[in-house]
């Protein structure tokens, strides 16, 4: 497929903590339904700046309801943004400083997964492809469907915007669909990925080449019906450049004020727990040089999970431990 690149910048000079930094204003035109280091970057931005920028939903569909992505759309996403100085072996800290709606609907599949139960239940669902609308109010800051039921007329979610992808270019010359994820983001469809929260991930090309998008408003654990509230979204964020830490990590990291989180994927639901607790346990000896005893009563009596995601090719696990109860660790000077 073949695309042109177009894009607009605003620049505005800001100083943080004595640095210069630029406030970028980037306006999308090309969308992106794969991971791949092949595509030619967006835009290239330092480490520190603030961008600032939008999505388009899971179909295509921008704030007013213009189809804006070429050929079939799988959660096309902004960028790819090439970050100045990023390498193979270092990690981004992608920090997100707003996430806002940019229209009042959203969209759902009336589905459910085959995971997502026994096959005589999942067969009674219509399954159908044509999504249902719903609308969202800003002044309760929930959500409804549009064409009322008879038994959901007064039925409504809580909303907030999220990110469902957060990805960077795929090692090894792949080509990885945004319905997927892995060690290097992808499709999280975690609904913490918000405002104020960071996503560590790890760099396996020059320049990282950041994917961003699929907003949700709102998302049951497991997408069971294989879509969120799905729409489009105004966010910004700044990345922080990490160059070659000790130890790479191997799965994402999510951390936000209240938790840190680590997250583990594979094709089954043993082996995404397994690998979102030993990014854990790597995690928290890291930050206080525990022994594995201790770690053994930390993450035994602490631990939280969510099962984020059960619909995509990977089922995924987030490991959860509030900053809170890491507050009463002891920091040691590691010898």
């Amino acid at each position: 497929m073949k695309y042109i690149l177009l894009f607009s910048l605003t620049l505005f000079t800001i100083t943080s903590n004595g640095q210069s930094h630029k406030k970028v204003n980037f306006t999308p035109t090309n969308y992106y339904s794969f991971f791949s280091a092949a595509t030619k970057p967006a835009l290239t931005i330092q480490p520190g700046d603030t961008i600032v920028t939008s999505s388009i939903d899971c179909e295509g569909f921008d704030k007013n309801l213009i189809k804006r992505s070429v050929g079939p759309a799988v959660n096309p996403l902004t960028g790819p943004f090439y970050i100045e100085g990023a390498e193979n072996g270092d990690v981004l800290k992608i920090s997100f400083t707003d996430i806002k709606f940019s229209r009042n609907t959203a969209i759902c599949l009336p589905f459910f997964h085959e995971r997502s139960m026994q096959d005589s239940i999942t067969k009674l669902a219509k399954n159908d492809s044509i999504p249902l609308i719903w609308d969202l109010n800003f002044k309760k800051n929930t959500a409804s469907l549009h064409n009322k039921t008879a038994h959901l007329n007064n039925f409504e979610v809580d909303i907030k915007p999220f990110l469902g992808c957060v990805g960077l270019a795929t090692p090894n010359n792949q080509v990885v669909s945004t319905a997927d994820s892995g060690p290097f983001g992808g499709n999280l469809d975690f609904n913490r990925i918000a405002k104020s929260s960071s996503v560590y991930l790890p760099v396996y090309n020059k320049g990282g080449l950041l994917y961003i998008g699929d907003g949700h408003a709102a998302q049951g654990d497991g997408e069971l019906n294989l879509s969120a509230l799905e729409t489009s979204l105004d966010y910004s964020f700044v990345v922080e450049l990490i160059k070659k830490p000790i130890k790479q990590i191997a799965y994402p990291r999510v951390e936000d004020a209240e938790y840190i989180m680590t997250v583990g994927m594979d094709a089954t639901l043993d082996n995404s727990l397994k690998i979102a607790n030993k990014g854990m346990l790597i995690w928290i000896q890291e930050l206080y040089n525990l022994t594995m005893e201790e770690a053994t009563q930390v993450m035994g009596s602490s631990m939280e999970y969510k099962i984020t995601e059960i619909v995509d090719p990977k089922v995924e696990v987030v490991a959860m431990i509030k900053k809170k109860t890491l507050s009463k660790i002891q920091k040691t000077k590691v010898n």
